[in-house]
């Protein structure tokens, strides 16, 4: 099939040995396997992708400090935050508690 000393493996191979064969006439480099996108849109290969799992799982820990006001001040959207009704006053947040509102940092 090939001349002495030459060698073909793998892919090459088979592709001589079909073409010598006679069950295929040429080779068109690069060719299509498959017409169509085979792709699904929405869902990673992986179910339990890492990036996914690290996303859903990461909370934010809200931690009162000792500092009252009893008015808010201006300006401030009404926010929730792991399910606490927060009130977000430029970089300070406020929780509402005994009809005043507690300073409280998110980390």
């Amino acid at each position: 099939m090939t001349r002495p000393g030459l060698r073909l493996t793998g892919a090459a191979g088979i592709v001589v040995a079909l073409i010598f064969a006679g069950l295929v006439d040429g080779v068109v480099p690069f060719a299509p396997f498959v017409s169509d996108a085979q792709a699904k849109v929405g869902r990673p290969l992986t179910p339990g992708s890492v990036a996914g799992v690290t996303r859903r799982t990461t909370r934010r820990v809200i931690r009162r400090s000792t500092i009252y006001v009893t008015r808010l001040p201006a300006a401030c959207v009404k926010t929730t935050i792991n399910g606490t009704v927060l009130w977000h006053c430029g970089s300070t947040y406020y929780q509402p508690y005994g009809g005043r509102y507690v300073v409280v940092h998110i980390q």
